[in-house]
């Protein structure tokens, strides 16, 4: 690590679970630019405000301004033929950082007498040449992925950096849940995010997650003008959010570039794993939560090593659903659930939606320490233990793998989601004695047996079906399956128990 820099325990705990931060400095712009629509906006008007009025209270004067290039009724296509992406990226510096959100008014018609601001929809290269009913000139029409795409290259070209942002949240409520999946566009986002390597806010289900605590009663006064567009106190909620979020950045904005009040926010550290969101709102949702064996570190591979949840989608031959990899490496069935993950995800599903649940690999690990402190008591009883976590430095009760995981599997069903638990994967130790791979007693597969017996779940066993073609294969053919020395798959063995889930999941789903 290096000096002359504190480090808090949850840097350390994100070190150890997924590698080195980066070397370089800390992020220290001089210039935060905003491109986007009505939401980002600034406005004089008492009922509505957009987003981008409000970042600047977070962030020191004197070190950073914050230029609101926002502008009303844009779509990430009027807001490059209008010019207005061209006055902003004149303005920006080496250093600096351009914070990209439209998607609001993409959907619009392609052209009409009004505004003709849609773009095509998707990330392909497709076009379309029309004659403009609005500026009555000629123009070549593009998908959303392309006007994203070359903005991000003309950030790059200044030597910024270019950070995504998915869409605002809509005052819109079905049975107690507030809209997240409007279109496609969020997800959109997300996939340019990973191909052109960006850092990518999913400020979309950050926000919704604290607008669902309000109520429909109190966020129904955040938006006294429509559905979409908030005030003021609706733009310091989605401003605090979207600074949380760079907080979750690697590396991180330099702590005094914030201001009081920026400091005050508390960090979503988690920005840089830049994990999924669903794609179709139309479709239900395969949902995974788990460890690094379902989506290892980054979720790019490195070193290797791959969780089978990043290769779920190449075997399941039912393209009906989204499938959503939420889990996350390092991560205990206890610290899950208290780190916010699980609720998290379980707060973008639906009812109809599945969740996949495997947990165990991480559980054997101390109650109590210093470093991750993110053991679980043993067995499925109602044991507990009350600690004070030395890594949180908060009390903490502490209960058995078997209650985190009866946990899961009730809040789930409590939505209408169906929970479907694992076993989890096999390690690769051999049993000499039999030339098998070893199948531990008592311990983390036969208990996820019992809790899905005890719950009334469907149970994948993938740790005897994995195990169990281990054997038959035999170990040198094993040995390509594994980045490490026994427990973290690599792209080959990824794949090879993403099929194995794929044909158990034909039994579950619908036919």
């Amino acid at each position: 690590m290096r000096t002359g820099r504190a480090f808090s325990f949850i840097t350390i705990v994100l070190t150890l679970m997924f590698g080195q931060p980066s070397l370089a400095e800390d992020l220290r712009p001089r210039h935060i630019h905003i491109a986007g629509d009505s939401t980002a906006a600034s406005y004089q008007e008492k009922d509505h405000q957009g987003w981008g009025a409000a970042l600047q209270t977070y962030f020191a004067q004197d070190k950073v301004t914050v230029n609101n290039h926002a502008r009303g009724g844009r779509s990430s296509r009027t807001f490059t033929t209008e010019g207005l992406w061209q006055g902003l990226i004149n303005d920006v510096q080496p250093g600096d950082l351009v914070l990209i959100q439209f998607g609001h008014n993409d959907a619009g018609e392609i052209n009409d007498d009004r505004r003709a601001r849609g773009s095509l929809p998707g990330l392909d290269d497709e076009q379309t040449d029309i004659f403009n009913q609005v500026t009555e000139k000629d123009e070549t029409v593009y998908t959303f992925g392309h006007y994203i795409r070359q903005m991000v290259a003309e950030v790059r070209a200044k030597e910024a950096t270019p950070i995504l942002l998915s869409l605002t949240v809509r005052n819109r409520w079905d049975e107690g849940r507030i809209e997240r999946r409007n279109g496609q566009y969020g997800h959109w986002t997300h996939q340019l995010a990973w191909e052109l390597d960006t850092p990518f806010i999913d400020v979309t289900n950050l926000v919704a997650d604290k607008l669902e605590k309000l109520g429909p009663a109190k966020v129904a006064a955040l938006y006294p003008k429509d559905h979409t567009h908030f005030n003021a106190a609706g733009a310091e909620i989605h401003a605090e959010t979207i600074v949380s979020a760079l907080k979750g950045l690697r590396p991180t904005l330099a702590d005094d570039w914030y201001s009081e009040t920026g400091r005050e926010v508390i960090a979503y550290d988690w920005t840089f794993l830049r994990l999924p969101v669903v794609a179709s709102p139309e479709k239900n949702s395969i949902f995974m939560v788990g460890d690094s064996t379902v989506r290892n570190g980054w979720g790019d591979g490195a070193g290797g090593q791959w969780g089978w949840g990043d290769f779920l989608g190449d075997y399941v031959q039912d393209d009906s659903y989204n499938l959503v990899n939420r889990a996350i490496g390092g991560f205990s069935s206890r610290t899950f659930v208290t780190g916010g993950h699980w609720q998290r995800a379980l707060n973008m599903t639906r009812p109809g939606d599945y969740m996949l649940i495997q947990f165990g690999h991480n559980d054997s690990a101390a109650l109590n320490d210093d470093r991750r402190a993110r053991g679980t008591i043993d067995g499925i009883s109602n044991a507990q233990e009350t600690i004070g976590n030395m890594l949180t430095g908060k009390t903490e009760t502490v209960h058995t793998y078997g209650w985190y995981l009866r946990k899961m599997i009730g809040e789930a069903m409590a939505l209408g989601v169906k929970p479907i638990l694992f076993t989890p994967v096999p390690r690769k130790i051999w049993d000499e004695s039999t030339e098998n791979i070893a199948r531990p007693e008592d311990s983390y597969p036969q208990w996820a047996r019992q809790v899905a017996k005890q719950s009334g779940v469907h149970l994948i066993d993938l740790h005897e079906q994995v195990a169990a073609r281990y054997d038959e294969l035999g170990p040198e053919q094993v040995e390509a399956f594994f980045a490490d020395e026994h427990t973290h798959t690599s792209l080959e063995g990824a794949q090879f128990t993403a099929e194995i889930v794929a044909d158990e999941l034909q039994a579950v789903l619908p036919q």
